[in-house]
Parts: C-alpha cells; structure tokens; sequence
C-alpha cells in the first residue's frame, strides 16, 4: 500500500514538472525533498527562522523603548500586536507559511515557470506539515450545561464550537481574489493587467479621492461625534487583525524596504506625491496575519477576538487575558482599576506593564503607559478609552449592586452575571440606537424583528464587513474638544489636532479626565460624509504621528488591507448584494449621482470592476435617513443580523432573562450609563442624535434606569436554557 501511495506522489511530481518546464538531472534530489526525514529538516528550519525574526522583533521595540524613540508604524505594531493564544496561532501560521515557501525554493527546477507546492503534496505529508507547525486541529469540547458565554466564544453554537470563536478565520462571502490564487495580493506585480487595466498605487487614489484638508469639513446636522465613537466600540467588540508576525524575513525591515516579501507589503508613493522624501519613498504596511489553513493553503485572515456583540473590549476574548483584567484581592468579582490615579474620586483603567508601553513616548516627561483592557487598542483615541472607562465603572458598579442585593453569591457568579448585563446593554444601544441611524429606511430589510436563535446560522465576522464597517473613518473629525462643567470650550485643551491625541493615556490622566472628553463628544456634531470630503488630513497623512518621522495614511492603509486580506473589487461585491454592476462611466455616473466623480474613478481604475471596495462603497450617496449608501448596507445589515441570530446567548432569546428583567432591560440607555458612572449632571436623552446645550439636556435623575432591585428582578431567580 505504501509503495502505491509512493508511485502516486511520483506520478504526480513529474506530471506537474513536466507542466511547469523540462525535467534535469536533479529530478532525484527534488524528490528527495518530499521525504519525511527531509519535510522534518524543512519544518524544523522554517520554526528557526521565524522564532529568530520573532526574537528580532521583540529586541528592536525594547530598544526603541528604551531610546525612546518609535515611528508611525511601531504604534500601530503595539495596538495590534497579538498576545496569548492569538500569538500561538499567528505564530503557527507562520511556521506552516515559512515551510511551504522553503520547501517552494528547494523544489523549483527552473527560474520561471510557476507551481504550487501544495499540489506535490499527499495527504499523510500535508497531515505532517500541519502537525509539526501545530496547525493541526484540535477538536473543542463544550460543557454539557452552560449558563454564561464563554470568554472566547466558544461552544456558542453547540454543533459547530468554533463559529463566532476568537482566534479563527474571518469568514468569506465571496472567493478570495489573490495574484497568485494563494495568498499573494493584487497589485504587487507591476504592470499586470486585471481586467485589462494595472491597479492604481493605493496612496494615489488616497491623494486623488479621500483627501480632505482639516478645513474642508461639513458638519453632521443630524449626528453627534458620539455615534462615531460608538461604532468603533462596536467595531472592537467584534474585529481585530492582528499584524502579522516578523516572519522569516531576517533580512527585510518592513519600515525602510520598499519591496513587496510577506510580511512587508509597502504602500508606494506616487512621483507626484508632496510628501516623497526620496526617489523610493514608501510608507510600511505590515500584512495582517494569517490563521492556519490546512486544507486549501489559500491566505485566511485570523480574526483575533470573538464574533459575538459580547463586549470582549471590556472583559477580554481569551480566558488569560479575562483573568488578568480581574481584581485579584477581592472575592466580590470586580474589574481590576489604576491604583496611580483617580479621576476626582472615580475609576480609572489599569495601565498595562510601563516597560513595554509605547504610549510613554507620547510625552516623554509625564512617562504614562497605555491603559489596559479587553482590547488593546484601548488606548488608540481619548474617545475610546473614555467608553472604556465607563464601562469598566458600570461593571464594577453593578457587581456592587448585585452583592447588596445577592449577599450569598460569590465574586465568580457576580462578575458573571454583572457581564451579562454589560452585553445586553450593548446589544441593546447598538440595535436599538445606533443601527438604525446607519441603515436609516433600509434597518427593518436588513434586520427585521428578532425571531429566535437559528443555530445554522454562522455569526462569524466576514473579511469583507471588517473592511466595510471602516465607513466610520470617514465621520471623524480634525480636533478633540473638552468642555468643561457649563459645556464651555476649556481654553486651550478644547481644540487639540487629532494626530497629537492617539496613544496619549496622560492627556486623560492630566488633562480633567474623561468627563470633558465625553461633553465633548455629545455637544460636537460627526463630520458629515460627502463625496469630496471623504478623510480629513489628520488621518490621511498625521495618523500615530507622534513623532518627526511622517504619519501614515488611514485611506491607503483601508486599501491596501482590502488587497491584503484578497478581498473582490467593487462590482463583484455588487453582484453579491443583488445590485447593478455598472461597466461604462456613464453607468458608474448613475450609481454615484455624479459624473465628475466617475470619471475620476474611471481614470485611476479603468474599469469599474477593479475599483478597491472600500473608496468605491462609502462614495455612493447615502440611503434614506442613513449614512450609508447601498452596498454597505447590505454588508453592514447582513452581518449584523447573523451576529443576532446566531448568537445562543442574544439578550432576546427565551431563557436568557425572564420577562421582568427583559421588560427592565429596554430602559436602558447609553445616557443613564454615563450618568450612573461620571460626574456630568446633564446629558440628552439620545446620545447619537445631534445635540444643542442646554436646549436638549435633562437631569441624569429624570433618565429612566436600570432598577436591579425593583421587584427583586436581579436576585437569585434567573437561570439560562441550554
């Protein structure tokens, strides 16, 4: 039998030679390479080579840290840089990666032609490969009885344990579009024609379509900045591609080589571009990192947290990470808080380990790390991790809650019931609130009213939503105002640009902390999206610039991602959501309600299909009382309902909550857990809608609230079905 298997393997090596070019005498020790004692050897020397790159990169940002010095892109690194078990299996991938592209090398007989080397493997020598790198599977094994979600959502769905599960594949809607068919992205070879017309340079299209001059902003008459800063929390509950590992690429340093070598995949500037310092200027791209993908090789993109709404940016998607962000010396169930600082008497976040925090060289004198929480971005904006304090305060205050009301539980069941709470909450504003302010009159089409638990349904992120859902970065707005407690501007820390606020944990800690941050975000209006204001310059050209070294470009960063993660072109995604797929300018004219705009298209791209999704999807004209236009619509609305019904622990579902407690819970509003958790006295009762002091604002006491102790609906009575 085993000699059988041999002569198939044979037969199909020679065959697929004979394809790609005439054999030579080495045909034997090309042979030879596919042994198991040479796989092992191969195996063994791509672990070597990228546990070394990763030792590489480790040692450069200690030193970085130490000389105080960073770029642009070292703070991107650290807020996307995978911890605990992500890092495992990233580092998995890359061992599988690194082996296929070594035993690549030792198998080409010719210096063109072009194979793939997984073709020449069988079956017992994919299972090795997969084995050694530790990309094989490994089965999960659910409890029989489960009250609680678990952390990394796991055993969700009880037939299918990994949907929705953190450190998975982000799941595809469409075929992946790579150069290569594997795992190469479009755009890299110059020259190559897709559908008869070479990709433009994605920093050109940013220069020519997203650009906006932190000037050349329209308000939002509709919206506040809240509804901005809310869909990035969602965002983070729900998607993180970590960066990719340092590889085995000991020679290439992705900052200052403009060659395209996974996981180096750098953004080149245009020769008119105003900001090329030299002749081979390029800005660094890091490709996101891959997950282990045993059984067809293609690239998958690992989606480090998991898919669920279930507030993983407070409490974490990995059972260590959870653990961590816990109060040690209390039994009472409570989140871990800065033990530095207090922000007039409330809780601030814990600050993650100053040794390895970049945000110490945002102000070198102050010397404050970033701050710690389920998601390490936490830190990226003032905004974010104002959201992130609130929540860690309304966690803390319900578990206080419940332990006054429950005396006999113990600190596992409050900290566990307190979450679940925190999760309905965020279902709840996001669904309620927020969603429809997105899809305006298209909502109910997209998410009609919620008709149960459908386990066959599969809640995990697409790749596609992961790039769609970045339509909010074109709400942001140039500057961060504070106000203070009459909601007047606070002198000279009510208009700081943009770019001098990231990673910047001691503005919040020095600077009034989150109360005049949130004034802030209710009373200024989200900058309105038009089609000739798409990104202000603050993030097309000053994001994470914190430094002399030039920022980088969030327009060409979203486009080169999509490229990255193989993501079809525009017209492909609009054939998958049931909408035209226009062809000539005319019909690109149409679609966008504007012909100058076409043409602009129509000159970079060619052709309508090659249009990179993202600048294509958020220029159509809004839908109906929406801030989206077709095509993200259906993305956006698909995706949200199967996160909704495919989520056995929905806050709506039967046995979740009892009909009291559900009846409680639709009372809950953003307002009332800002109120409950800062010092603000007044606040409107709609936290997204455009808001004018003191004209919309209430009393905090006059918002309806949360009453866990009305009626004893939170004491010892609820239970959750299987």
């Amino acid at each position: 039998m085993e000699g059988i298997k041999l002569i198939v393997t044979l037969q199909g090596v020679i065959i697929t030679f004979c394809l790609v070019g005439p054999l030579d005498s080495s045909l034997n020790q090309h042979l030879e390479a596919l042994s198991d004692s040479s796989l092992l050897s191969t195996i063994n020397e791509a672990r070597q080579l990228v546990d070394s790159a990763y030792l590489r990169a480790r040692k450069s940002l200690k030193q970085k840290l130490e000389e105080k010095v960073a770029s642009p892109m070292d703070f991107l690194k650290h807020l996307k840089e995978p911890v605990g078990r992500t890092r495992c299996a990233v580092r998995a991938a890359d061992y599988l990666e690194t082996t296929l592209k070594l035993l690549k090398g030792k198998l080409q007989l010719l210096g063109k032609g072009r194979f793939n080397v997984t073709d020449l493997l069988d079956t017992k020598q994919k299972e090795m490969i997969s084995r050694e790198t530790g990309c094989d599977y490994h089965s999960i094994k659910c409890p029989e009885d489960d009250i609680y979600r678990t952390i990394t959502g796991e055993c969700n769905n009880r037939k299918h344990s990994h949907f929705g599960a953190s450190n998975h594949a982000f799941v595809r809607w469409l075929p992946a579009a790579y150069e290569d068919g594997v795992s190469v992205p479009r755009g890299v070879s110059e020259g190559k024609l897709y559908n008869g017309f070479p990709l433009p340079l994605v920093r050109k299209v940013s220069n020519e379509l997203a650009r906006t001059g932190n000037e050349n902003v329209t308000q939002d008459q509709e919206l506040s900045l809240f509804f901005m800063h809310w869909g990035q929390w969602i965002s983070h509950d729900i998607d993180l591609s970590p960066s990719s590992g340092a590889g085995a690429n000991l020679n290439l340093h992705c900052e200052t080589n403009c060659t395209f070598k996974s996981p180096c995949f750098p953004i080149k500037f245009p020769p008119d571009d105003p900001r090329v310092l030299r002749s081979n200027s390029c800005m660094p791209f890091i490709q996101s990192a891959s997950v282990c993908n045993s059984r067809t090789f293609t690239r998958e993109q690992i989606n480090a947290v998991s898919s669920f709404i279930d507030a993983s940016m407070v409490y974490g998607s990995e059972d260590s990470v959870a653990k961590s962000l816990r109060n040690q010396t209390s039994w009472m169930g409570l989140l871990a808080v800065n033990q530095n600082f207090t922000d007039a008497g409330l809780e601030f976040l814990p600050f993650e380990n100053k040794t390895k925090s970049i945000c110490v060289l945002t102000n070198k004198s102050m010397n404050i790390p970033c701050f710690k929480a389920g998601d390490k971005r936490v830190t990226e904006n003032l905004g974010l991790s104002a959201l992130h304090t609130v929540f860690l305060r309304e966690h803390n205050r319900l578990v206080t809650k419940l332990g006054k009301l429950n005396p006999h539980w113990d600190g596992e069941k409050l900290y566990q019931e307190s979450r679940k709470i925190i999760v309905a909450m965020t279902q709840i504003i996001t669904y309620r609130d927020y969603l429809p302010l997105v899809l305006g009159e298209e909502t109910n089409r997209w998410i009609p009213s919620y008709s149960g638990y459908n386990e066959t349904m599969n809640p995990t992120v697409s790749n596609v939503f992961s790039l769609a859902f970045r339509f909010g970065h074109t709400s942001v707005q140039p500057f961060v105002s504070r106000l203070d407690d009459s909601f007047q501007p606070m002198s000279q820390l009510s208009h700081v640009p943009l770019h001098l606020t990231f990673c910047a944990s001691w503005r919040i800690i020095t600077e009034g902390g989150i109360d005049p941050l949130i004034r802030g975000m209710v009373v200024d209006q989200a900058k309105l999206m038009k089609q000739n204001q798409l990104l202000v310059e603050e993030l097309q050209n000053h994001l994470f610039e914190q430094t002399a070294v030039m920022g980088l470009d969030l327009a060409a960063l979203n486009l080169q991602r999509g490229r990255d993660h193989g993501l079809p072109g525009y017209n492909a995604w609009r054939r998958f959501c049931g909408l035209s797929q226009p062809q000539s300018v005319e019909e690109l004219s149409e679609v966008l309600g504007n012909s100058k705009l076409a043409k602009k298209y129509m000159d970079l791209y060619g052709t309508p299909d090659n249009i990179d999704l993202w600048i294509g999807a958020i220029a159509e004209p809004f839908i109906p009382q929406g801030r989206v236009g077709p095509l993200l619509a259906c993305i956006i609305g698909t995706q949200f309902r199967n996160l909704r019904d495919g989520d056995r622990f929905w806050w709506e579902k039967p046995g979740v909550f009892t009909l009291q407690q559900l009846h409680a819970l639709k009372k809950v509003s953003l307002s009332k857990v800002i109120c409950d958790n800062t010092h603000i006295k007044k606040l409107p009762q709609d936290m997204f809608q455009a808001n004018t002091y003191p004209e919309n604002f209430v009393d905090c006491h006059e918002i309806d609230m949360l009453n866990l102790s009305s009626d004893n609906l939170f004491q010892d009575i609820w239970s959750l079905s299987s």
